[in-house]
């Protein structure tokens, strides 16, 4: 592995700098307050140029790790990524918001090449986007060249490595970067990885000292549920409903079933479509678009569907079937809930699925000379999905330690095993009933026959074979179908039972079976119960929203998503207009102060989504402006007495206290010497107090001298990074100042 150190370039003049820098960009174009675990590092690398290695559960919050650099640092920088539709839903998202990128990838006009060159060349856009492929030809690398580019970010880098789950052969060229740009930084994004992947990325991209992160795979929003399976439509219907008028994705593993259980959940007047890669270009991109412009509610799909999707809202993932490897499933299922409420992911599971992925793999080694190491590693990964659908354990704790990270919670309240939905009972009586069985037929039939003779069915092959004379006939009539053969499949991934055979498998005794007929060996087995209650998390992320006019809000969504053609999603998540819906406030400047709404939104966007609160409170005589409360004091008029920038939000005893002090107009050396503190820590205090606040007047602590001068370097250079106007000031004026009154600027053109 290449360990050579180059020397971190940072584009901040101080850490202070960037905080500021950062801050503002998040509020400009994210609306967002605050950053998730592991971003600032992340942020903090691509601004330093050291290259890094950053792993993210879905929803996460990866491409705020490369979307901010660019912004902070003043730069271009390149963004890899895998596929076209992904690049171009992001580049919407982040020109819905004022962010100016831009996606080449095939099919691009030579007008519009000569156009974008320009435009790059003119220093218009932070990010470009680009596929594995486009990003090596020598028109692109010269156009790089020429840009400047100081940093490429490579999205869904598992891709690099033959140990991940899918293994792309034009990545493993990206380490060509390395020659093209040597002084530009590389920093490889990811959402499952585990030490052996990782180890690979960093080697193959050659990265250098890097800054590796690990957030934690944990996704306490999801609600995990493994559901053994019986009747795959019947159950997906019934999960569907308890989703009803939502985004849910259904998997499968062939096209063929993604289209049969499309047209099933049709017939059941589910609005429902199919995706796969067989399907014409147009017809999948019809599917797709329907399905992010909220005119879909649900995609059956193989594979082939959701890398390309960013849709934020999406309530449920059903797994028709196993998937082949954990990592697949943490990424499919990953894809709910990446708005950070509460969503549903249910894993339909039979141990019939891992014949049927081990038919699969057999036929591909068949395909391809020198299959073996891969056919082995395939059945590894395998191995790991089965024991964590079969064992009952916490699926959050599953999930989180085979990723190599420890658990710390005894019950993690979202998932079948710790609400209790799946119970585990001693069911040595049932196993003995049924061994007995598979030794009276002899060894030689597959379980649906065993089933029958256990229940006493009537069928010609249980007649011709005499086996309604045996001792085990009918023994287990009062058991359901369904439940006998859930019974067999536990009892073979025990390894008490099993089964052999291609095409036509039989049950087979060992030497674990005999241990139990014997009374040797106790057998224990999951049953899933009858009624599966509203998740905590699911019930909180409902708390206190009004629904009607959540749909309402919706509804505003939708249309201006059609007028603009773009996704639904792009306009405002869910999570956002829940907020709406939560704290219904009765301005703009209050609307703003929900999270996610970026200031370009609230000017061009806030009208209508406040006439839609106007009128359904007035409508059903609600209240307004229902703020969480924080006991502070110092409003302004048209703020309610309990409202933050941002709900909600906890503050500490110490900035609580500081807090105070500026209500009072105490200075800043005043507060120091009160709360502890160093300047710059009280100077930030200040400027976040100064931000929620909003006071007419800010002299009490900085020289209407200097305010005026700040003033006017910001008008005169229309900057909104310190560097600039600190250095047009000469340096006579520190940037606790700046910052302090650029806060106070800005909110002063909300009023």
């Amino acid at each position: 592995m290449n360990q050579t150190t180059r020397a971190p370039r940072s584009d901040c003049a101080s850490t202070a700098d960037c905080d500021a820098a950062i801050q503002s960009a998040l509020r400009k174009y994210w609306g967002f307050e605050n950053l998730r675990s592991q971003q600032r590092e992340a942020i903090q690398a691509g601004i330093d140029r050291r290259d890094s290695l950053v792993v993210l559960p879905t929803g996460g919050g990866k491409s705020l790790c490369y979307q901010v650099p660019p912004l902070v640092a003043d730069r271009v920088d390149v963004v890899v990524s895998p596929l076209i539709s992904l690049m171009k839903d992001q580049v919407d998202g982040l020109r819905e918001s004022g962010y100016q990128a831009v996606a080449f990838y095939s099919g691009i006009a030579t007008d519009d090449w000569s156009r974008l060159q320009r435009e790059i060349a003119a220093g218009a856009y932070r990010l470009i986007f680009a596929a594995p492929e486009r990003l090596l030809s020598d028109r692109f690398v010269n156009l790089m060249r020429a840009a400047g580019v100081g940093s490429f970010a490579i999205d869904e880098a598992h891709c690099i490595s033959h140990w991940g789950h899918d293994f792309r052969p034009e990545y493993r060229r990206l380490i060509e970067l390395r020659r093209h740009f040597p002084g530009a930084s590389m920093h490889a994004f990811t959402a499952t990885a585990t030490q052996r992947v990782r180890d690979d990325v960093i080697a193959q991209l050659q990265l250098q000292n890097p800054v590796v992160l690990v957030g934690s795979f944990d996704r306490p929003n999801l609600i995990y549920r493994v559901i053994p399976k019986t009747d795959a439509i019947a159950q997906t219907a019934e999960i569907l409903r308890r989703h009803k008028g939502e985004a849910a994705i259904v998997y499968c593993i062939t096209r063929r079933e993604t289209e049969d259980t499309a047209a099933a959940l049709r017939s059941l007047k589910f609005n429902a479509a199919h995706y796969h890669a067989g399907m014409e270009a147009d017809e999948r991109r019809r599917t797709q678009d329907a399905f992010s412009e909220e005119k879909l509610d649900i995609v059956v799909a193989t594979v082939a569907f959701g890398m390309g999707i960013d849709r934020s809202n999406v309530r449920c993932v059903i797994h028709t079937s196993l998937p082949k490897s954990i990592e697949h499933y943490q990424q499919e299922a990953g894809r709910a809930g990446r708005d950070g409420l509460a969503a549903e992911c249910a894993l339909l599971y039979s141990p019939q699925d891992i014949f049927r992925w081990e038919s699969l793999i057999e036929k591909s080694a068949g395909e391809h000379d020198g299959a073996a190491g891969l056919v082995q590693d395939a059945r590894g990964l395998l191995g790991h999905i089965r024991q964590f659908a079969a064992a009952p354990v916490c699926r959050h704790r599953a999930l989180v330690e085979y990723f190599g990270q420890a658990f710390d919670k005894d019950n993690c309240g979202a998932c079948d095993v710790c609400q209790g939905e799946s119970t585990s009972q001693d069911e040595t009586i049932a196993a003995q009933k049924i061994l007995s069985c598979v030794a009276r037929v002899q060894e030689r039939f597959g379980a649906s026959h065993v089933c029958g003779v256990l229940r006493g069915a009537n069928t010609q092959m249980i007649r011709q074979c005499g086996h309604d004379r045996l001792s085990t006939y009918g023994l287990l009539r009062d058991e359901s179908p369904e439940r006998i053969k859930d019974m067999i499949y536990q009892m073979i991934d025990q390894g008490v039972l099993g089964r052999e055979g291609g095409d036509r498998p039989v049950l087979k005794l060992n030497t674990l079976s005999w241990e139990v007929m014997r009374g040797a060996r106790r057998v224990r087995m999951r049953k899933q119960t009858d009624a599966i209650e509203t998740n905590a998390a699911e019930s909180q992320t409902w708390a206190d929203v009004d629904r009607g006019l959540f749909d309402a809000l919706r509804d505003v969504r939708r249309r201006i998503a059609d007028s603009r053609s773009i996704p639904a999603f792009m306009v405002f998540s869910d999570a956002t207009l829940r907020d709406m819906a939560r704290c219904r406030p009765s301005s703009l400047t209050l609307l703003h102060r929900i999270s996610g709404v970026s200031e370009k939104k609230a000017s061009e966007l806030g009208d209508e989504f406040m006439t839609a609160i106007h009128q359904y409170c007035a409508a059903n005589a609600l209240s307004r402006d229902r703020f969480p409360a924080t006991g502070l004091s110092g409003s302004r008029p048209d703020r309610p007495t309990d409202a933050l920038r941002k709900p909600p939000r906890r503050l500490s005893a110490v900035l609580l206290r500081a807090f105070e002090m500026f209500d009072h107009g105490e200075s800043i050396d005043a507060v120091m010497e009160a709360v502890q503190r160093a300047r710059s820590t009280v100077s930030s205090y200040l400027e976040q107090w100064i931000a929620e606040h909003r006071p007419a007047d800010i002299s009490a602590w900085v020289k209407r001298e200097d305010y005026q001068r700040v003033s006017g370097a910001i008008t005169a250079l229309g900057a909104t990074l310190l560097k600039p106007i600190f250095e047009h000031l000469n340096g006579e004026i520190d940037y606790e100042t700046i910052r302090c009154v650029k806060a106070h600027l800005e909110t002063a053109e909300e009023k």
